[in-house]
Parts: structure tokens; sequence; C-alpha cells
């Protein structure tokens, strides 16, 4: 069967293109910044770019995230960087349904079949995302946890998925990340409903947010400004100044008229 008749991008993802390749490996384009692929009953192998549509500096410096289904299998997934394979995911490593991510200067995903004896009919699936360097970092066990700077500070208040201000009720460590639960008595902003409400008549919200788990977080330790991107349906911390902090370098900002965007701090 065709190649065509097997791969299936995610509705939303029109941006499917494909042509032929050396060696009888075809090469997919996905130019959508976030969606999914399927490929039924894998055999030989397929070269996938994920690229954006826009071309740009701020472009090259993008990080690649994808996170396989549990039930994904049939093939291996590596980095193809002009010819040269690095193994970012094995057949066995897709079951565990983690999140990784790369630059996307380090090279298409190649995606080879694993040759059966067997005519069980399997499925590579998988979702993906094209974020910002400093999140695709985050999201890799061995992040580097360092304080933002207050042009960080001011950029991810503006850009970030949300924004709220709270406290730190619980840590979780798992194995590769700390899970947050934190109690949010201002929303500033959230894209999706990351936050839940505590009722009507209650002014706050409850939520979980993952950080790497060597940073360190602690319970009680005062408020803070949560500030991150949402990815695969979870929240991600990108930068948690404490509040006073936070109130400092927007309160200087406003004097030097300075401020990328208006925060409502009453």
């Amino acid at each position: 069967a065709h190649l065509n008749d097997h791969l299936s991008p995610s509705p939303s993802c029109s941006g499917l293109t494909h042509e032929g390749h050396t060696r009888d490996v075809e090469q997919v384009y996905l130019r959508c910044s976030q969606g999914s692929l399927e490929w039924l009953y894998p055999t030989g192998a397929i070269i996938v770019n994920l690229r954006p549509n826009v071309v740009s500096p701020a472009a090259a410096r993008l990080s690649v995230c994808i996170k396989p289904l549990t039930n994904s299998s049939g093939t291996n997934l590596f980095l193809d960087l002009n010819g040269k394979l690095r193994l970012l995911l094995s057949e066995q490593g897709q079951a565990q349904g983690k999140v990784h991510c790369f630059g996307i200067q380090e090279g298409a995903l190649f995606i080879e079949a694993v040759p059966r004896l067997d005519i069980s009919r399997r499925i590579t699936a998988f979702q993906y995302e094209l974020v910002s360097d400093r999140l695709g970092d985050a999201q890799k066990p061995g992040a580097p946890c360092q304080p933002c700077s207050d042009d960080q500070m001011h950029l991810a208040v503006c850009t970030s998925d949300f924004v709220a201000r709270g406290t730190i009720k619980k840590v979780n460590q798992e194995e590769e990340h700390s899970s947050l639960s934190v109690e949010i008595s201002r929303l500033y902003r959230q894209k999706t409903q990351i936050f839940v409400s505590g009722g009507v008549r209650v002014r706050n919200w409850t939520g979980l947010i993952k950080m790497p788990r060597h940073c360190g977080a602690k319970v009680g330790e005062g408020e803070f400004l949560f500030m991150g991107m949402v990815r695969f349906g979870e929240a991600w911390m990108s930068c948690a100044p404490r509040y006073k902090d936070f109130m400092r370098m927007y309160q200087e900002a406003q004097q030097l008229g300075t401020n990328l965007c208006q925060v409502d701090t009453d």
C-alpha cells in the first residue's frame, strides 16, 4: 500500500505535503505549529519535517516537542541531520508516553519501521508542538534552573499562556519532573482551563504546574507570579518570580514608560 493511504495528520493541520526521496524514503512536511500524526501499519521509513509556515530568524530558535500515544508501536524514531541518524525514541520508549523535545536545528524526524515476522497491525502515533527554546529546554530532564531576568519576566507576563499570582501548597516528585499544586489568589490570564475555580463566591483557583525536578520547588515560600505555557494540556512553568520582585520590576518599567503590556496590579 502507498504511504498516502496510511499516513494521516490531525484534521486541524492542513499543511501536510510530501515528496519522493532517495531509497524510497518519503519526505513529509508538516507546517502547523501543533497537531498529531498517525502512521498505520508502518513499513520502510519516512522523514517528517516539522517546520513553521513563516521563515524568520526566530523560527530557527524553536524546539519541537513530541508526545507519543502510549499505544504507539511499530517504529523507532531518529533525528536525521544531513544523513546522520541519532536515536530519539525506541519503540519501547514510545510506550511510556513521555514528552521529548529537540531543537529544530537538530534535524528532521526519521521514522523507521521495525521489521516484523508476524502480521499484526501496528500504529505509530504522536502529538507534536513547536515551542520556544526556553520552554523546550524546560521539558528536558537536565534543564537548567535559573531565575528570570527582568527582561524575561517582562516578556513572560505579556506572552505566557497563563499568568497567575499564588502560593505553592504541595510538591509531588515524579520521575523526571516536579508537579506543583498551587492555590491562585489572582488569575490574570489562562488560555485554556488549567486553574479551576473554588466556587462562585470564592475568589481563588487551584491547579497543577510542572517544572524540572531538580529545581527544588518547596511549599510555603511566599507568594509568586506563576507564568508559563500549556503543552499537551499540561501547564509548564517558564518563569516564577516572587510577586514582590515582579512588582518592583513592573513599577520601575511603568515609571520609565517601557512596559510591553498592562497588568492590573490593584
